[in-house]
């Protein structure tokens, strides 16, 4: 059975993630085509989004063909390994269509029930933006890094002054209560960023750029690698109350400040009438 050590496992993925990236990249100059909808007309998957999961879930089977793999575009596949992948091809789809560079590969390794996030622990997470050829990654207990450099979340910044990154879901219904629930909130922070590819969003957290992170509606493939990235820069990336992060709520950032941003996010989400 092949090693499970996390910077083996992160050497891997980085190597996929790179090169997946490039494929998007090439695919994005020669133009987009929108293969098909998913949950709404809004909710768009591209032939480049197929090719890219086909293309990374075929390297990583080649390198560890015991593993399992979970991926957005297509079925899952359970292991024998104890480890299985959870891959977005291209996260920030949207952006991707309309070329607004900002959109991501996404790769992590995890240990866990294939089918319960809650038990997971990640071990390896790389995320690359293409376009401006950075690449994120984190090994379990082996630090984040932005290239070589050493990322650590911020510090010591209190909730009014600080940059809090977030996103809104496909359904429209459901779009107009979390736009409920940032009104609420502007007006108690800096300010408010939504870049549209929650991968890079965690990673701006871990980097600095942005000081926390609060978003409804995320899948596993979408958090599981940048969520890592988070913790080894030193922060906190979790639900409400200390859950695991995920479709509910995930929240990013030094604990300090989540410990602010987290009644009032519960409570904004509870006024709007989202379930919790």
């Amino acid at each position: 059975m092949p090693a499970t050590d996390p910077a083996e496992l992160l050497a891997l993925a980085r190597s996929i993630a790179v090169d997946a990236g490039e494929l998007i990249r090439r695919r994005r100059a020669e133009g987009v085509t929108v293969a098909a909808t998913k949950s709404t007309p809004q909710d768009v998957v591209t032939f480049a989004d197929r090719e890219s999961e086909d293309y990374i879930r075929g390297r990583l089977a080649e390198a560890r063909p015991d593993d399992g793999f979970f991926g957005e575009e297509s079925d899952a596949t359970p292991g024998r390994s104890g480890i299985t992948w959870v891959v977005d091809p291209i996260d920030g789809t949207v952006n991707y269509l309309y070329d607004i560079p900002a959109y991501a590969v996404s790769i992590a390794a995890v240990e866990g029930d294939p089918a319960d996030p809650s038990t997971w622990t990640t071990l390896a997470g790389c995320v690359v933006n293409p376009v401006l050829g950075e690449v994120f990654s984190a090994s379990h207990g082996g630090g984040a890094h932005l290239g070589e450099r050493a990322l650590a979340v911020n510090t010591d910044v209190a909730l009014a002054q600080a940059l809090v990154g977030t996103g809104f879901a496909y359904s429209a219904e459901l779009r107009v209560k979390q736009g409920a629930v940032v009104t609420g909130l502007v007006g108690r922070v800096r300010d408010i960023r939504r870049a549209g590819s929650a991968a890079l969003d965690l990673c701006s957290v871990a980097a600095g750029r942005l000081d926390a992170y609060a978003e409804r509606g995320l899948n596993p493939w979408d958090y599981a690698a940048g969520a890592l990235i988070v913790r080894e820069a030193g922060g906190v990336a979790a639900g409400f109350a200390g859950a695991a992060p995920g479709s509910v709520m995930t929240l990013a950032g030094d604990a300090a400040l989540l410990a602010e941003l987290e009644p009032l996010v519960f409570e904004l989400h509870r006024n709007a009438g989202l379930p919790l």
